[in-house]
């Protein structure tokens, strides 16, 4: 399963780390960041609930930036 997040982030570098931490998270297959659209695409592992994967997400990201937003 495949789903589109809106994100919010001051800066590319900060997008980038945010894809970082977002691919490591547990339940994500792949995630990718696009700055400029402001958007997160996560593709989730099998079974995973992406309601909690992305709380998840949203935490780690939150360690390394702590002024990003993700909407869900």
């Amino acid at each position: 399963m495949k789903k589109n997040y809106k994100i919010e982030v001051d800066c590319a570098n900060c997008a980038n780390k945010m894809e970082s931490a977002a691919n490591k998270t547990a339940g994500v297959k792949n995630a990718v960041v696009n700055f400029m659209a402001l958007k997160m695409s996560v593709e989730f592992e099998e079974g995973a609930n992406p309601q909690e994967v992305m709380e998840e997400v949203l935490k780690n990201c939150k360690k390394i930036e702590d002024d990003c937003e993700i909407f869900f």
